[in-house]
C-alpha cells in the first residue's frame, strides 16, 4: 500500500508523524491490555463493586482535577518533552503495579496511589498528544491524520489489546498484563524521543508562577467562551455522552442477561459480539474519511453524525433481538467516529497554535469530567422507570438537545468561512 493511492497513509510520509504513529499505536495496545487486567486484579483485592467505582473515581478524578493545567504547559512547554516525561512516569507505575502483583503484595491502597499517578499523567499526555499533530504535518492532511487515528484506537484498544491482555491473564494473572502494559509506555516514549522539531512560537517560556499559570487557564477557557461554534458544540457532545457511556455500559449488559431469553454464558458472547461490531463501525467510518477527506460543510455532517448516533440508542431500548444492537452498535460507534475525527480536525485548523493545548484540555474535561454523573444517575432512573424506558429517554433528550444546538446561530460558522482558519506554523524540524 503506498500513500500516493491510499490517502488515510499519506501523513505517514512525514517522519516525525512516524514515530508519533508508533508510540501510539504501542500505547493503545497496552491500554487495551490494561481495562482487561485491571477489573480482574481489583476484584482479586476486594471483591465488592464499591472497589472498583473507587479506584475509578481517584484514576479518572486524578486526571480531571489536573487537566486545564495539562493543557497550560501543553502551550507552554515543548510538547513531545511532556509526552515522553507521561510516558515514563506512566511506565514507573505500571511496572510498580505488575511487580507488586506477581509478588503477592499488592493492596488497594498501591491502585489508588499509583492510579492517581497515571491520571495526572494522562492529564499532561492528552492535551500535548491533541495538539502535536498539526506541529508534524501539513493541513491539508490533518484529516487523514486523524482518520488513522480513530482506525487505530478501536483497532489496537478495544480489539487486539484486549484480546491479547486475556490471553496474557489467564496465563499470568493481571500482574503480568501490567508489566507488558510499562513496557508498551516505555517503548512509547523511546519512539517519541526519535522526534526532532524545535520549539515553536507557542512554545515560549512559560509564567511558571500561580498567578501566570491561572492567567493562562482562563485564557483557554475565554476562547472557548468567546466562540460560540466550540462551546455549543462541547455542550451538545456532553448531552451525547451522558446519554451513552453510562446507559450503554450498564443497561445492555442488563438487557441482554435478563431480558432477551439468553444464559449468562449466552450474554457474554452476545455482548462481546457487539462490542466487537462497534469497533468495527468505528474503523470502517475512520478509513472511509481517512480516503475520502470530509466535506465540505463538514460541521453540519458532524452534527447529523452525533444525532444519529445518540438516536441509535432507541434501537438498543426498543430490540427484540440480538442482531438489532449489533446493527446499532455498528452504525452509532461509526457515526461517533465521524464526530470525532471533524471535531478534532475543526480545532487543528481554528484554535489559534498557542491555544490549542488549552483548547483540547477543555475538551478532554468535557469527555471525562461528568462521566461520573452518567453513570451515577443511570441506576436510580432503571430501578424507577425500567432500563428501557431510560435509554429511550436519553436517547431522546440527546437527539433533541444536539438537534437544536445545531441550528444555534455560529454554530456552523467554520464551515461557512465566518470563522476563518487561523494559521498553523509548521514547527521547525531538523531533518
Amino acid at each position: 500500500m503506498s500513500p500516493a493511492r491510499f490517502r488515510i497513509l499519506r501523513p505517514l510520509r512525514h517522519r516525525d508523524y512516524r514515530f508519533l504513529v508508533g508510540g501510539a499505536l504501542v500505547s493503545l495496545f497496552g491500554d487495551g491490555v490494561f481495562i482487561v487486567a485491571l477489573p480482574l486484579q481489583v476484584y482479586d483485592l476486594s471483591n465488592i463493586p464499591t472497589a472498583m467505582a473507587m479506584v475509578g473515581l481517584v484514576w479518572t478524578g486524578a486526571q480531571v482535577l489536573m487537566l486545564l493545567v495539562g493543557g497550560w504547559a501543553s502551550d507552554h512547554f515543548e510538547r513531545r518533552h511532556l509526552m515522553i516525561a507521561a510516558d515514563v512516569v506512566r511506565a514507573v507505575a505500571m511496572a510498580a503495579i505488575g511487580l507488586l502483583s506477581v509478588t503477592g503484595a499488592l493492596a488497594l491502597w498501591h491502585l489508588l496511589i499509583l492510579g492517581a499517578l497515571v491520571g495526572i499523567s494522562n492529564a499532561f499526555f492528552n492535551p500535548a498528544a491533541s495538539s502535536i499533530v498539526p506541529d508534524l504535518i501539513p493541513d491539508s492532511e490533518l484529516p487523514q491524520a486523524n482518520a488513522f487515528f480513530g482506525t487505530a484506537r478501536p483497532a489496537m484498544a478495544r480489539l487486539l489489546g484486549p484480546a491479547v491482555g486475556g490471553i496474557i491473564v489467564g496465563a499470568a494473572g493481571p500482574g503480568g498484563a501490567f508489566l507488558l502494559d510499562g513496557v508498551t509506555f516505555a517503548l512509547s516514549a523511546v519512539l517519541l524521543a526519535r522526534i526532532r522539531y524545535r520549539r515553536v512560537a507557542s512554545e515560549a517560556p512559560a509564567d511558571r508562577s500561580l498567578t501566570g499559570t491561572l492567567a493562562g487557564v482562563r485564557e483557554g477557557l475565554g476562547f472557548v467562551r468567546s466562540h460560540r461554534w466550540c462551546w455549543v458544540w462541547l455542550v451538545g457532545a456532553l448531552f451525547g455522552l451522558l446519554a451513552y457511556t453510562g446507559p450503554v455500559d450498564m443497561l445492555l449488559p442488563f438487557i441482554l442477561r435478563n431480558e432477551m431469553g439468553l444464559t449468562p454464558s449466552q450474554a457474554a458472547y452476545y455482548l462481546g459480539t457487539v462490542l466487537a461490531f462497534g469497533g468495527v463501525g468505528s474503523i470502517t467510518m475512520s478509513l472511509l474519511v481517512g480516503q475520502l477527506d470530509l466535506p465540505r460543510r463538514f460541521v453540519t455532517t458532524m452534527y447529523l453524525a452525533e444525532i444519529v448516533a445518540v438516536g441509535m440508542l432507541a434501537v438498543y431500548g426498543l430490540m427484540t433481538a440480538v442482531w438489532q444492537a449489533v446493527l446499532a452498535s455498528l452504525i452509532l460507534n461509526g457515526m461517533f467516529a465521524y464526530a470525532d475525527i471533524a471535531w478534532t480536525t475543526l480545532l487543528q485548523r481554528h484554535v489559534p497554535r498557542r491555544l490549542l493545548g488549552r483548547v483540547s484540555s477543555v475538551d478532554w474535561l468535557t469527555s471525562l469530567g461528568l462521566l461520573p454523573l452518567s453513570f451515577a444517575v443511570v441506576g436510580p432512573l432503571a430501578a424507577t422507570f425500567g432500563s428501557r424506558l431510560v435509554l429511550l429517554g436519553g436517547s431522546l433528550l440527546g437527539v433533541l438537545v444536539i438537534g437544536a444546538l445545531m441550528f444555534v446561530p455560529g454554530a456552523r460558522d467554520p464551515q461557512n468561512g465566518d470563522d476563518a482558519p487561523q494559521p498553523h506554523p509548521r514547527a521547525l524540524r531538523v531533518r
